[in-house]
């Protein structure tokens, strides 16, 4: 769950319409039966100052079976659903422009027919001075669908490393509040004793004044 939430919050600062940075983030591979699920797919412009634009297509081949099938076609502003399969199910979550760099699809409902190997193809084109640059970039997303989410190692040590951090903040409060009791306990020592001598010294003027007094 905590990957999950990290992986779309990702993909959601992807998402904007800035110029900002981009990484190539790869995509969760375990979906839950009955939940959604996000179909991860970015391919980043080696430069960012060149302008482009791009369609993405999403194929599917169901575990068992040697053949893709087209699921899913983008041409910005245009979504298209090409399976049956998936009517209704699929959802463009990717970049709202021509120019192209995230091509995730949010699918609805998933079920265990869903488990398979998905391919997202980038069909890319390069507006340079010289002539046109076409690209393709293919990446592949091996899809397991269980029925009870299994909390991955990464997520575990997450959470262990959480706690962790907060009984480290908790030892490193209360050692804190020590130091500063015990400085502020020693400065009021001190100023005890700076008081006490200075009484001490006031006592002992006072005493040779009165000797003083006396042998006159």
């Amino acid at each position: 769950m905590i990957l999950h939430l990290s992986f779309l919050a990702v993909f959601s600062l992807f998402v904007c319409q800035c110029h900002g940075g981009c990484a190539e983030v790869d995509s969760l591979t375990e979906a839950v039966a009955g939940e959604g699920f996000l179909l991860g797919c970015i391919s980043c412009k080696r430069r960012e100052e060149v302008s482009g634009q791009a369609t993405v297509d999403w194929y599917f081949r169901p575990l068992g079976e040697e053949d893709f099938r087209h699921i899913f076609h983008y041409n910005h502003p245009t979504a298209d659903i090409l399976h049956e399969d998936f009517s209704g199910r699929l959802e463009w979550q990717g970049t709202q422009s021509s120019d192209i760099q995230i091509g995730a699809v949010y699918m609805h409902n998933v079920t265990f027919n869903d488990t398979g190997t998905y391919r997202c193809t980038f069909h890319r084109t390069l507006f340079l001075s010289l002539a046109n640059e076409h690209v393709t970039v293919e990446k592949e997303v091996e899809l397991t669908v269980v029925a009870v989410a299994n909390r991955e190692l990464t997520a575990v040590i997450a959470e262990i490393m959480m706690y962790v951090l907060i009984l480290f903040l908790q030892l490193w409060l209360i050692v804190v509040l020590v130091y500063c009791y015990r400085k502020v306990w020693d400065e009021h020592e001190a100023r005890e004793a700076r008081k006490a001598l200075k009484a001490q010294a006031e006592l002992l003027e006072s005493k040779d004044n009165c000797d003083g007094v006396q042998l006159e």
